[in-house]
């Protein structure tokens, strides 16, 4: 297997002459796959299993149809999804807590989206200092999150006219951590096994994961670090210069990146560096971690972004990083052989374990600096070491892109709110949007193939596209998200993107920013008075491949958005769920999933539900 980035072919076979294994050759040696689990029939529950599905056991020894089993095991997925995202958030509050009571070296940045944030819960804000502001804020964020009542920021954020739908299904969420109980109870041995009623309990996990912890996650975010906004930044493999210092982030939760930048931003810091022989220290952002930084932050001490999760092997190959500071998601269980090329692996989260790897710090908001000076001192020393025993290769290709489109830099970029977008949607300049939400997987496809495929086809086509994930970082790779990609898209998007300075596809960010995203789609409903299954929109995940994207998509199916996804989901052995989620559950929500492997198709197939959307509409 290969990938469409020249530089991380390029490495790979670097890593082969070296005789180490990477993900591109993993992946062939898998070979053929269990026909049963690719069809989501096969159950390992308890000890009278394993239980498969056939022509001659229709069900499995409990008793358990297909369309039981299937459901099952995709919400088990579903609740590994959820349980990331509110990880994440739990550690965001309490970080803007510790922040708000001194504890950490962060600001409260944009303190209009905290009270913003604030008054959308109910908290007073009148007379009250920003950062008991804060602290209330957090605290509510913990209780919501950790209530057996309903969702009180679900209830705050979601748009009225699907709080009527949810309310009438009776998928109006409660806090998440009592969600993920109930699926959880429910999805064992001998208890729920009506495949409609668990769709509908994971549709409830799903709304609350998306509105509750993702917009948790991303809102504090914004408030200690940020909004995004519009500027230039650096991706793939040659961003790396192997004369500095360098210091790599991977993972999904900015805390130690932010403090690593703004550790590196003294000049003392920059001076240890020059005296152990270095240029100076830099920051080189990879996955998600590194694409919540390069959205953020405008600074030379962050050098960039990588590339997505599959580059990770290939980045530490090339001999010029010297700490690899991991955190909770996304982290090879391979690295430590990966320490032959010089580089120091160190977890930054109690979540992350690795054989072989013995030293690492566990986060927490009142360590963060401590953490981070270490980190350095660590990097610093490695690179005396490293400079004498490596010769390092790095791949010279650097890709310029725009980044940090918020909602709030979309709807800036627009006007100031959503009437120039409605406009050029209504005249037909933008046909649609499409947000594509993606990981990367080489299940059915070249590395990235199918999200870059994708999202050429659609903007040809005169369609925006806003990217989130390891999506964002496949197209920011391949060019997509810079202004010479103008040029691909089709004559009348052209004109808008001209016009207002945009690219074609918006670098939106993370999968966490599934829930901001899903605030945008409600403020342009709202503006039209209209329900979310009625507008000219759709999602595209092209390239799923983990957890989170499964819930990820199960939310954007209840909040009424037709969800492309590929490769093929593992629910195939039952007809009936294939039917409830790629029809019966349209007539419910108003969203459903739409499964294409070919990426023209799927684009076509794209355009057409858009197309649909705009005539229903009268435009």
């Amino acid at each position: 297997m290969e990938s469409i980035h020249p530089s991380v072919n390029e490495m790979h076979e670097r890593v082969k002459e070296d005789g180490i294994n990477s993900v591109l050759d993993r992946f062939d040696e898998q070979n053929s796959r269990c026909k049963f689990c690719e069809q989501g029939i096969s159950c390992q529950l308890c000890s009278m299993g394993p239980c498969r599905i056939t022509s001659n056991a229709q069900s499995g020894v409990c008793g358990i149809d297909a369309a039981g089993m299937v459901i099952r095991n995709l919400v088990h997925l579903n609740m590994l999804g959820t349980e990331a995202y509110t990880y994440h958030a739990i550690e965001a509050a309490k970080t803007l807590k510790a922040t708000a009571e001194g504890k950490t070296p962060f600001e409260i940045k944009d303190k209009k989206k905290l009270i913003w944030f604030a008054e959308q819960l109910g908290i007073g804000t009148k007379g009250k200092d920003i950062k008991e502001i804060a602290v209330e804020v957090a605290e509510f964020a913990i209780r919501d999150l950790s209530s057996h009542e309903p969702s009180k920021i679900v209830k705050a954020l979601a748009p009225e006219k699907r709080k009527e739908v949810w309310e009438e299904l009776d998928i109006m969420p409660d806090g998440v951590f009592q969600e993920l109980l109930t699926v959880g109870s429910s999805s064992m041995t001998n208890v729920d096994s009506d495949y409609v009623s668990l769709a509908k309990k994971a549709m409830r996990m799903g709304i609350v994961t998306c509105l509750g912890a993702q917009v948790v996650i991303e809102t504090i975010h914004d408030i200690l670090f940020g909004t995004p906004k519009p500027h230039d930044s650096y991706v793939d493999l040659g961003i790396i210069d192997p004369d500095y210092v360098n210091i790599a982030v991977n993972g999904h939760e900015p805390f130690v990146g932010a403090a690593l930048i703004k550790l590196a931003e003294k000049e003392e810091i920059q001076e240890k560096a020059k005296k152990a022989g270095a240029k100076g220290l830099r920051i080189i952002g990879s996955i998600e971690t590194g694409q919540e930084l390069i959205q953020r932050f405008e600074t030379e001490i962050l050098a960039g972004l990588t590339g997505n999760w599959i580059t990770q092997e290939y980045v530490l190959a090339t001999g010029a990083i010297d700490v690899f500071a991991v955190d909770m998601n996304c982290t090879l269980p391979t690295l430590a052989e990966y320490q032959k090329y010089g580089v120091k692996i160190v977890p930054v989260s109690k979540l992350v374990r690795l054989k072989g790897i013995e030293e690492g710090f566990d986060y927490q908001p009142e360590n963060v600096e401590e953490i981070a000076m270490k980190l350095i001192d660590m990097a610093v020393e490695n690179f005396k070491e490293r400079r004498q025993k490596i010769e390092p290769y790095v791949p010279e290709r650097v890709q310029s892109v725009t980044a940090g489109f918020s909602t709030e830099a979309i709807l800036e970029a627009l006007g100031g709110g959503p009437e120039v977008l409605i406009n050029a949607i209504k005249n037909g300049d933008i046909k649609g949007v499409v947000a594509l939400v993606s990981c990367t997987t080489l299940r059915n496809s070249p590395h990235d193939y199918h999200t870059v495929r994708i999202a050429e086809e659609l903007i040809k086509r005169d369609i925006l596209v806003l990217s989130m994930g390891c999506g964002n970082a496949a197209l920011q790779v391949a060019g997509l998200t810079s202004l010479e990609a103008i040029d691909m898209a089709g004559e009348r998007l052209q004109e808008v993107c001209r016009a207002l300075g945009i690219p074609p596809v918006l670098s939106f960010g993370t999968c966490t920013d599934t829930g901001r995203l899903a605030l945008l789609v409600k403020a342009i409903a709202d503006y039209l008075g209209v329900d979310i299954p009625q507008l000219p929109i759709a999602a595209t995940a092209p390239e799923y491949m983990e957890q989170k994207a499964t819930i990820d998509a199960i939310f954007a199916v209840a909040y009424g958005v037709t969800t492309h996804v590929s490769p093929i989901p593992p629910v195939t052995g039952s007809p009936e769920v294939v039917k409830l989620l790629t029809e019966d559950v349209e007539k419910l929500t108003g969203g459903k999933i739409l499964v294409e492997e070919d990426p023209v198709k799927a684009a076509e197939l794209i355009e057409d539900v858009i197309i649909e959307k705009r005539v229903a509409l009268g435009i």
